[in-house]
């Protein structure tokens, strides 16, 4: 990996100023609802957020249609924004891209928003583009596995990840459910982009300061499809969220890991960077809790939280930006993981 950049739209609000607009706007009937609300925000370990409109703009409810048409206006933005950043940070041409990666839940258009950033950031008109749509969270891992299945086969090459997700366009506003209450308490908006660089091209350039992507694993657990997604109804795409999900990743998340880094003569004490989605406290805990880590390891997934919120996607792509700021000595391993919908664990070894 050669760099990450990560872009947010202009709008940046205190967590509680954010639940005060929010709770006024949206769920004003209810005083007992508001108040639960409130408390949700205030315990999410989060200091401020992104949106994509300025805060008293959420007032006004809009059409689905209306929601959309600014979702695709500024995921082409910030998505500009992260992928021009990440290949100058990375001293890497645009037109030296080889494929592009993108990755989303939380808009549609079509043609997807790649085709945007093809001609805006001038890359080449044959780039290979892969849009993934509806992995949620585990977008950015899964999105960073197929970029390393891209360069496998072009170890010359140049491949770019771009996760966009504007989830505050998402919020649904005459939704009480608990799990809707934590959404609209917890996600944010940014976008990120990572470049990567094929083995050889690596060698002969010495692009590449980052770590390399040496394996990954997807699994998708049976039976867990209604424990977090989004749902598209006449009011948008609306997410929900069980309480269920930490117990279960607390459940099945030392199996995967382990039986993965078995695979590569490994275990969790070899281990010295964890790159983690940032779900929220909750699932952090269950992830230190259930593979026995010291508090410290997540320090970068907390720091993300508070900074930016749950940014979906580019969460895990921004908590990578963090730990390759401050990287394990060479040749240590790290394991960057995501849970999403379906429910889906996405795993990717790393080594620096």
């Amino acid at each position: 990996m050669a760099a990450v950049a990560v872009a947010v739209p202009p709008h940046r609000h205190r967590q509680r100023d954010i639940a005060a607009v929010f709770a006024e706007a949206f769920l004003s009937a209810d005083a007992a609802v508001r108040r639960q609300f409130t408390a949700i925000a205030a315990h999410c370990g989060i200091a401020h957020r992104n949106l994509s409109l300025p805060l008293e703009e959420y007032r006004r409810r809009r059409t689905f249609t209306e929601y959309n048409a600014l979702w695709a206006a500024t995921a082409a933005r910030v998505g500009h924004e992260a992928l021009t950043g990440a290949l100058a940070a990375a001293g890497v041409r645009p037109d030296e891209v080889g494929a592009l990666v993108t990755t989303t839940a939380t808009g549609v258009t079509l043609p997807s928003y790649d085709a945007g950033l093809v001609h805006g950031a001038g890359l080449p008109e044959d780039v290979t583009r892969l849009p993934l749509f509806g992995l949620g969270c585990a977008g950015g891992a899964a999105g960073l596995g197929r970029v390393r299945d891209h360069l496998t086969a072009y170890p010359d090459g140049v491949a770019v990840l771009v996760a966009v997700e504007l989830c505050s366009l998402a919020f649904q506003c005459a939704d009480t459910s608990p799990g809707n209450l934590v959404a609209t308490a917890l996600f944010g908006d940014a976008a990120a982009a990572v470049v990567v660089v094929g083995a050889r091209r690596a060698d002969r350039t010495h692009h590449a300061s980052g770590p390399s992507l040496v394996a990954g694993r997807s699994r998708l657990h049976a039976g867990t499809a209604h424990l977090m997604g989004m749902r598209a109804g006449s009011h948008g795409l609306a997410a929900f969220l069980s309480p269920e999900i930490p117990a279960h990743a607390e459940k099945h998340l030392p199996d995967a890991v382990h039986r993965f880094l078995a695979g590569h003569g490994l275990t969790v004490d070899d281990i010295a960077a964890w790159v983690v989605h940032p779900g929220g406290p909750k699932v952090m805990e269950a992830v230190v809790r259930s593979l026995g880590l010291p508090p410290a390891a997540l320090t970068s997934s907390r720091a993300c939280l508070a900074e930016r919120g749950n940014i979906s996607s580019a969460s895990v792509l921004d908590v990578l930006r963090r730990t390759m700021a401050a990287p394990p000595a060479p040749g240590a391993y790290g394991l960057l993981l995501a849970l999403g919908p379906g429910v889906t664990t996405e795993l990717l070894l790393l080594r620096w």
